[in-house]
């Protein structure tokens, strides 16, 4: 098979507007993700831009030709670097293991093009400085950089944000995450490339403890100055994938828990594991203060549980708000009020936010010091568990 060949996929008619061709490097679960973000996208919206699916970039030919034909891409690619060259490609989006992140969105940055990157931003503090950099620098010539931390693109996360901001749960006091799967409970699962350092550079803690502390931060409108943590690994050693009949270290964590301290002064409570049996995706957050509490959980991501503490004793309680009516964060471009949208909205939201900030000259939120900024935290829990729980400084590294 040869690269770059056209699809079936028929481009979509001219209406007047500037089209972004966009070009995506990787296409398993999360290029499925943002490939259906980009098809509906145009459909609900009204938007200043129009996205066209120019191409897709994949390391096996038959398996990356197939994904464009499902996925409705107009060509594919074998190597990501013919992808940040075609002319047709004005955005990236990387949706590749961690260990790519940097070297693709520098150069698509260094080369004009915009930047979608998957999250985390990176496998390092080290990567994601100099991610930030380039952005920074690719900022001052109109280029655009977001990191794709979906869940803030849900109606009840962003209504919640808009409550802490409004002050209406007043001087925030607490702070609680966490990130419950049991991914990895079976010992006999393989050694994927989740599970190895050089490829993912932590394990659940990346993969899972990123979405708790940047919903945390965006959430309080404030970041982790430090943190005390400790980190373990239950399943020392898995069977290599394929059968082979081998079998190799996995040396990222499976599980990860730490205490914070926010730069504003809340405390915070952090836990991220693929091993909580009986959990699927376990995502959690709340937020305590002294005039009242919010919290949002994926398995119901579309309610908002919020505590008024202003009022009189005899009235108080959680109650739910659910976040589907038009006047709420998103919810107005889907359906009649009271209908629920799903998971895959949120990156539907997502490109949406994005291709505004880039017609209108605005840099894109999570940016990626945002990016930056989670990598730290991360960074600082793993140097804490490695000194034995110390009190370690978020950025000092």
């Amino acid at each position: 098979m040869q690269p770059d060949r056209l699809s079936t996929t028929p481009a979509a008619p001219s209406d007047g507007r500037d089209v972004l061709g966009i070009g995506m490097a990787g296409y398993a679960f999360m290029g499925r993700a943002h490939s259906q973000a980009w098809r509906t996208v145009d459909h609900f919206f009204e938007l200043p831009l129009r996205p066209r699916m120019a191409a897709i970039c994949g390391r096996d030919p038959d398996g990356v030709e197939r994904a464009a034909r499902r996925l409705g891409w107009a060509a594919w690619e074998t190597d990501w670097k013919r992808l940040v060259a075609r002319d047709d490609v004005d955005l990236v989006d990387v949706c590749t293991p961690g260990s790519t992140h940097a070297e693709i969105s520098i150069a698509a940055l260094q080369a004009g093009k915009h930047v979608l990157c998957e999250k985390p931003l990176a496998n390092s503090v080290a990567e994601a400085r100099a991610m930030a950099a380039a952005a920074e620098d690719a900022a001052a010539n109109g280029v655009r950089a977001m990191v794709g931390f979906n869940f803030r693109r849900l109606p009840a996360v962003a209504l919640g944000r808009q409550l802490i901001a409004a002050g209406r749960l007043g001087t925030i006091r607490h702070v609680r995450g966490a990130y419950l799967a049991s991914h990895m409970v079976d010992p006999d699962a393989p050694l994927v490339w989740r599970l190895r350092a050089e490829e993912a550079g932590s394990g659940a803690l990346g993969d899972l403890g990123a979405h708790a502390v940047d919903l945390a931060q965006y959430l309080v409108g404030d970041r982790i100055a430090g943190v005390s943590a400790l980190a373990e690994t239950f399943v020392k050693e898995r069977p290599l994938p394929g059968g082979s009949g081998g079998s190799g270290p996995v040396t990222v964590d499976d599980a990860a828990a730490f205490i914070a301290r926010f730069r504003g002064g809340p405390v915070g409570v952090f836990e991220a594991t693929r091993f909580a049996t009986g959990h699927k995706e376990g995502l959690r957050v709340e937020v305590n203060g002294d005039l009242g509490s919010l919290v949002w959980e994926l398995d119901q991501l579309n309610d908002l549980r919020y505590f008024d503490g202003t009022l009189e004793p005899g009235l108080r309680g959680f109650r739910r708000i659910r976040a589907t009516e038009a006047e709420h964060p998103y919810a107005g471009a889907w359906w009649p009020d009271g209908h629920v949208i799903g998971y895959e909205h949120t990156f539907t939201n997502e490109v949406r936010d994005l291709l505004d900030a880039i017609a209108t000259g605005r840099d894109p939120a999570p940016s990626f010091a945002d990016g930056l900024a989670v990598q730290e935290v991360l960074d600082a829990v793993l140097r804490s568990a490695a000194a034995g729980s110390a009190w370690t400084t978020v950025g000092a590294a």
